[in-house]
Protein backbone atom coordinates (compact mmCIF):
# COMPACT_ATOMS: atom_id res chain seq x y z
CA UNK A 1 0.00 0.00 0.00
CA UNK A 2 1.24 3.51 -0.75
CA UNK A 3 1.22 5.77 2.30
CA UNK A 4 0.85 9.55 2.49
CA UNK A 5 3.83 9.71 4.84
CA UNK A 6 6.85 7.79 3.52
CA UNK A 7 10.08 7.91 5.50
CA UNK A 8 13.12 5.68 5.73
CA UNK A 9 13.89 3.76 8.90
CA UNK A 10 16.70 6.26 9.58
CA UNK A 11 14.26 9.16 9.33
CA UNK A 12 11.79 7.43 11.67
CA UNK A 13 14.61 6.61 14.13
CA UNK A 14 15.61 10.27 14.21
CA UNK A 15 12.03 11.33 15.04
CA UNK A 16 10.90 8.57 17.42
CA UNK A 17 12.32 7.36 20.68
CA UNK A 18 13.69 3.82 20.90
CA UNK A 19 10.49 2.33 22.38
CA UNK A 20 8.25 4.24 19.98
CA UNK A 21 10.31 3.03 17.01
CA UNK A 22 10.15 -0.58 18.21
CA UNK A 23 6.35 -0.49 18.50
CA UNK A 24 5.38 1.80 15.63
CA UNK A 25 7.88 0.65 13.01
CA UNK A 26 8.85 -2.88 14.12
CA UNK A 27 5.47 -4.06 15.48
CA UNK A 28 6.66 -4.64 19.05
CA UNK A 29 4.12 -4.57 21.90
CA UNK A 30 4.40 -2.55 25.07
CA UNK A 31 3.88 -4.40 28.35
CA UNK A 32 0.24 -4.49 29.49
CA UNK A 33 -0.89 -2.05 32.19
CA UNK A 34 2.11 0.26 31.56
CA UNK A 35 0.78 2.68 28.93
CA UNK A 36 0.17 6.32 29.79
CA UNK A 37 -3.14 6.43 27.92
CA UNK A 38 -4.69 3.32 29.47
CA UNK A 39 -6.62 5.28 32.09
CA UNK A 40 -7.16 8.46 30.04
CA UNK A 41 -10.81 9.46 30.44
CA UNK A 42 -10.98 13.01 29.09
CA UNK A 43 -12.85 13.86 25.89
CA UNK A 44 -10.56 14.25 22.91
CA UNK A 45 -8.91 12.59 19.95
CA UNK A 46 -6.24 9.90 19.67
CA UNK A 47 -3.76 10.30 16.84
CA UNK A 48 -0.90 8.26 15.39
CA UNK A 49 2.27 8.56 17.48
CA UNK A 50 4.35 8.72 14.30
CA UNK A 51 2.45 11.01 11.89
CA UNK A 52 -0.34 12.47 14.06
CA UNK A 53 -3.17 11.28 11.76
CA UNK A 54 -6.53 11.11 13.58
CA UNK A 55 -7.37 7.51 14.54
CA UNK A 56 -9.89 7.28 17.40
CA UNK A 57 -12.36 9.50 19.26
CA UNK A 58 -12.48 9.29 23.05
CA UNK A 59 -16.18 8.37 22.93
CA UNK A 60 -15.28 5.00 21.40
CA UNK A 61 -12.76 4.10 24.14
CA UNK A 62 -13.80 1.51 26.69
CA UNK A 63 -12.24 -0.51 29.52
CA UNK A 64 -11.80 -4.00 28.13
CA UNK A 65 -9.65 -5.15 31.05
CA UNK A 66 -6.86 -6.24 28.68
CA UNK A 67 -4.14 -3.82 29.86
CA UNK A 68 -4.07 -1.65 26.71
CA UNK A 69 -6.32 1.20 25.58
CA UNK A 70 -9.30 -0.26 23.72
CA UNK A 71 -11.68 1.31 21.22
CA UNK A 72 -14.68 -0.16 19.43
CA UNK A 73 -14.15 1.70 16.14
CA UNK A 74 -11.74 4.02 14.36
CA UNK A 75 -12.59 7.64 13.60
CA UNK A 76 -13.19 6.58 9.94
CA UNK A 77 -12.82 3.13 8.38
CA UNK A 78 -10.13 4.48 6.06
CA UNK A 79 -8.08 5.88 8.98
CA UNK A 80 -6.65 2.44 9.73
CA UNK A 81 -5.35 -0.44 7.65
CA UNK A 82 -6.22 -3.98 8.75
CA UNK A 83 -3.73 -6.74 7.91
CA UNK A 84 -3.96 -10.46 8.65
CA UNK A 85 -1.24 -11.42 11.15
CA UNK A 86 -0.39 -15.10 11.61
CA UNK A 87 2.74 -14.56 13.72
CA UNK A 88 3.16 -16.09 17.17
CA UNK A 89 1.16 -19.15 16.15
CA UNK A 90 -2.20 -17.40 16.17
CA UNK A 91 -4.45 -15.66 13.69
CA UNK A 92 -4.98 -11.99 14.48
CA UNK A 93 -5.68 -8.77 12.61
CA UNK A 94 -2.99 -6.12 12.86
CA UNK A 95 -4.03 -2.46 12.88
CA UNK A 96 -1.79 0.07 11.15
CA UNK A 97 -2.11 3.79 10.58
CA UNK A 98 -3.36 4.18 7.02
CA UNK A 99 -1.43 7.44 6.60
CA UNK A 100 2.07 6.17 7.47
CA UNK A 101 1.85 2.39 7.93
CA UNK A 102 2.86 2.44 11.59
CA UNK A 103 1.85 -0.51 13.78
CA UNK A 104 -0.77 0.44 16.37
CA UNK A 105 -1.94 -2.89 17.79
CA UNK A 106 -4.55 -5.51 16.86
CA UNK A 107 -8.31 -5.69 16.52
CA UNK A 108 -10.30 -8.59 17.94
CA UNK A 109 -13.97 -9.56 17.49
CA UNK A 110 -14.50 -9.84 21.25
CA UNK A 111 -15.68 -6.36 22.17
CA UNK A 112 -18.86 -7.73 23.68
CA UNK A 113 -21.32 -5.05 24.67
CA UNK A 114 -19.86 -2.48 22.26
CA UNK A 115 -21.85 -1.16 19.28
CA UNK A 116 -19.51 -2.88 16.79
CA UNK A 117 -18.46 -5.99 18.73
CA UNK A 118 -14.83 -5.06 18.00
CA UNK A 119 -11.95 -4.36 20.39
CA UNK A 120 -9.16 -2.30 18.88
CA UNK A 121 -6.41 -3.13 21.38
CA UNK A 122 -3.85 -0.35 20.90
CA UNK A 123 -0.40 0.33 22.30
CA UNK A 124 -0.45 3.60 24.30
CA UNK A 125 3.02 4.38 23.00
CA UNK A 126 1.68 4.26 19.44
CA UNK A 127 -0.84 7.01 20.15
CA UNK A 128 -0.91 10.70 21.02
CA UNK A 129 -3.89 12.21 22.83
CA UNK A 130 -5.24 15.75 22.54
CA UNK A 131 -7.93 16.69 25.01
CA UNK A 132 -10.99 18.43 23.56
CA UNK A 133 -10.36 21.47 25.76
CA UNK A 134 -6.71 21.82 24.64
CA UNK A 135 -6.17 25.12 22.80
CA UNK A 136 -4.65 24.75 19.30
CA UNK A 137 -0.91 25.41 19.08
CA UNK A 138 0.18 28.61 17.44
Amino acid sequence: MGYEVNKSDDEWRAELGEEEFAVLRQAATERPWTGQLLDEERAGVYTCGACNAELFQSGTKFDSGCGWPSFYESVRPEAVELIEDDTLGMSRTEVRCAACGSHLGHVFPDGFGTPTGDRYCMNSIALNFTAADTPPSA
